[in-house]
C-alpha cells in the first residue's frame, strides 16, 4: 500500500474591525490538486478566524494523511506547538485562568488526532504567494 500523499495547507483569518465580522480561508494542496475553503461569521475575532481556518481544513480531509499547515498566526502556531500540552494538563485552563477559544482549541486537538500534522509559521504579507492568497480569500469571506 503506498504512503499517503502529503497535504500542504495555507490558512488565514481576518476581522474588520477586530472584534467584528470575520472571515477565514484555507488552501489545501495535494498531488497536484487544490481545494479552497472559506467562510465567515458576523461576530468574531482574528484569533477565532485563524483557528477556524485550520480546523475546517483538517475536518475536510476524510482519511488519515501527513499534513503540513502553513500559518502566519503566531497565536495558532505557538498555541499548538507550545501551549496546548499545558492547557490539557490543566483541564483546558491557562495558568492564570480561563482559556479563550477553548471550543476551537479542543476541536482542533481532536481533528489533529486523525493525521500526522506539522506546523510551520510563515511571515504574513512578506511575498509568500499562497499566504497572500489565503489572506485575500479570508478578507473576501468577511460578511458585509
Amino acid at each position: 500500500m503506498p504512503d499517503p500523499i502529503l497535504i500542504t495547507i495555507y490558512t488565514d483569518g481576518a476581522c474588520n474591525p477586530n472584534p467584528g465580522p470575520g472571515g477565514w480561508a484555507a488552501i489545501l494542496l495535494a498531488g497536484g490538486k487544490e481545494k479552497v475553503l472559506s467562510g465567515g461569521e458576523r461576530r468574531s475575532t482574528n484569533n477565532r478566524m485563524e483557528l477556524t481556518a485550520a480546523l475546517k481544513a483538517l475536518e475536510a480531509i476524510r482519511t488519515a494523511h501527513p499534513v503540513k499547515i502553513m500559518t502566519d498566526s503566531e497565536y495558532l502556531k505557538r498555541g499548538i506547538s507550545e501551549w496546548l500540552p499545558g492547557w490539557k494538563k490543566r483541564n483546558w485552563q491557562r495558568k492564570s485562568g480561563e482559556l479563550k477559544n477553548v471550543d476551537l482549541w479542543q476541536a482542533l486537538d481532536k481533528a489533529m488526532n486523525r493525521h500526522t500534522v506539522s506546523w510551520s509559521w510563515v511571515r504574513g504579507h512578506a511575498g509568500n504567494v499562497l499566504n497572500q492568497r489565503a489572506d485575500r480569500l479570508a478578507r473576501q469571506a468577511i460578511p458585509r
